[in-house]
């Protein structure tokens, strides 16, 4: 099902690098300092399936718009700094990467922002081996809406049927599937209770892509 592939979009964060606990403490610090603590199984619903984040769940009323607006920018800040102290390479990524650049046209797809993103491959040294990168900025509807691929499949330039998925999250498998594209997913410590199963291939390690791929 997935020979003659010819491109390969990757998502980011648990796949290439390994920075989601990092987000996943930023946000569970920042919370905390306003007496919610959030648990990993509601990051993994909130921010992981549904996409909508956990603000909400500080209560109705209790936080305005500009507090709600006040305390991303810190955690921000906070994931930034977590960062920038961190190796967050995934191992053997990079001979992985380097592998498949020399038989697939290949990009990443990613919900990053563009300045998180910007850190993490200032050092990583991977952004040689893809043809382009989508951010959060690149696209008005995020994962898992299906826009991220739609508008990869545009840039690339080819069929749906020639391009496979590389995630980790359920919000970005439905994303792909829904833009019509065959995923692999890669279970993580995020996922791997999540509801994969629409997943056409699922690995426990980036280094098994070569036995599918």
């Amino acid at each position: 099902m997935l020979t003659n592939k010819k491109a390969i979009f990757w998502d980011n964060d648990g796949v290439l690098v390994d920075s989601e606990k990092y987000y996943f403490e930023a946000t569970y610090l920042t919370m905390k300092k306003v007496g919610f603590e959030l648990t990993k199984e509601q990051y993994i619903e909130f921010f992981l399936t549904q996409a909508t984040g956990a603000w909400h769940l500080l209560g109705q009323n209790k936080f305005s718009e500009k507090d709600i607006q006040l305390l991303k920018n810190e955690r921000d800040a906070v994931f930034s700094n977590l960062l920038a102290n961190h190796d967050v390479l995934v191992d053997g990524v990079e001979e992985i990467v380097a592998r498949m650049a020399k038989k697939y046209k290949m990009a990443i797809v990613t919900s990053s922002k563009p300045n998180h993103f910007r850190e993490i491959h200032s050092k990583t040294g991977l952004l040689k081996y893809f043809s382009f990168v989508l951010t959060s900025e690149d696209y008005s509807n995020y994962k898992p809406h299906p826009e991220p691929y739609l508008v990869a499949l545009k840039k690339i330039g080819l069929p749906a049927n020639d391009v496979v998925v590389i995630e980790d999250s359920r919000r970005g498998l439905i994303a792909a599937k829904k833009a019509g594209l065959d995923c692999i997913v890669i279970e993580s410590e995020f996922s791997k209770y999540s509801d994969l199963s629409i997943a056409d291939v699922k690995i426990q390690d980036i280094s098994q892509l070569k036995d599918v791929l």
